[in-house]
């Protein structure tokens, strides 16, 4: 059985969705498996912490795991039935919603009828209003990879219906895909859109700033003195840079082409790799007096450009 969400995070049940955000990036990074190259534990530490933001990180999911609708592992609690009804009047969480106001989708057929059907002369045939179906609207959370690189996705509509969905290259948080004809079915007329937003799940390496991907990347005391060369994840896997020598914390370098990949509107972005030297866990004798005996020789102010 799933361990709580809340509990995984170290979060307050009634924590802000800011604060949600911020737990999940901080406790993502330190176990992420790209920094904890072949530990078993930070990598099942790193899925757990995934699998709860999954459900707490996404409003809908945390009030529905809230009301007990659904589990810490996101499964129904109880089966859902009369699902357009219950989607309709926000029963069921509010994931779905008709373009429309009606209240009762089982009772447009005779609505339109009684609103449209009209006689063309005593006795004669009559004529009815073609009316488009609603549209249903659906909340999908996706990977920042995913968002980026783009995906194949399944939605599981409410009536049980799963629909095939691409995620196209560079998609942002909060853009909708329209599938046309996937709605509900229309009255004489053409079937509603499922139109989809996207919710972007936030990455523990990556952040995005424009097209441009933004990555820190930790470095020892050695190799920002003598620089060398250094990996790198980007958002389309590893690559390796040169550190400068007398690298500096918050100098930036940048991967050309290697951020948000080309679009019909766009060409692809960069990647800026914002280094951070790191001292070592534990300072031993050798180091400490090498240092001491630098100091002595070569020390320097580097805060003797600052001013009051």
């Amino acid at each position: 059985m799933s361990e709580d969400p809340y509990k995984v995070l170290g979060v307050a049940r009634d924590a802000a969705q800011d604060d949600i955000r911020k737990a999940y990036r901080k406790l993502a990074k330190e176990a992420h498996p790209d920094l904890n190259p072949g530990d078993k534990k930070a990598e099942d530490r790193f899925k757990a912490i995934s699998a709860a933001y999954d459900i707490v990180g996404d409003p809908d999911k945390r009030s529905r795991y809230d009301r007990g609708e659904i589990d810490a592992s996101g499964t129904e609690r109880a089966p859902q039935q009369d699902y357009y009804r219950q989607y309709a009047d926000g029963a069921g969480g509010g994931r779905y919603q008709s373009s429309a106001g009606f209240e009762d989708f089982a009772d447009l057929s005779d609505l339109f009828s009684d609103m449209f059907q009209r006689s063309g002369r005593p006795g004669g045939g009559g004529r009815s209003a073609r009316m488009k179906g609603q549209d249903l609207r659906y909340n999908m959370a996706v990977d920042f990879l995913e968002a980026v690189n783009g995906a194949k996705k399944r939605v599981t509509m409410p009536d049980g219906r799963t629909l095939d969905l691409a995620i196209p290259p560079g998609t942002r948080g909060g853009q909708t895909l329209r599938l046309r004809g996937k709605g509900m079915p229309g009255a004489g007329g053409p079937d509603g859109d499922a139109l989809v937003e996207i919710e972007v799940r936030p990455h523990p390496v990556f952040e995005r700033d424009g097209n441009d991907i933004v990555v820190e990347l930790p470095i020892s005391i050695d190799e920002a003195v003598l620089g060398g060369k250094v990996e790198v994840p980007t958002v389309s896997g590893k690559v390796s840079v040169s550190v400068p020598k007398g690298a500096s914390s918050g100098q930036t370098l940048r991967l050309r082409g290697k951020g948000v990949p080309a679009g019909k509107d766009r060409a692809a972005g960069d990647q800026r790799v914002k280094l951070k030297i790191v001292s070592p866990p534990a300072i031993d004798a050798d180091l400490e007096a090498f240092m001491k005996s630098w100091r002595e020789a070569h020390g320097y102010n580097p805060r003797a450009g600052m001013k009051d």
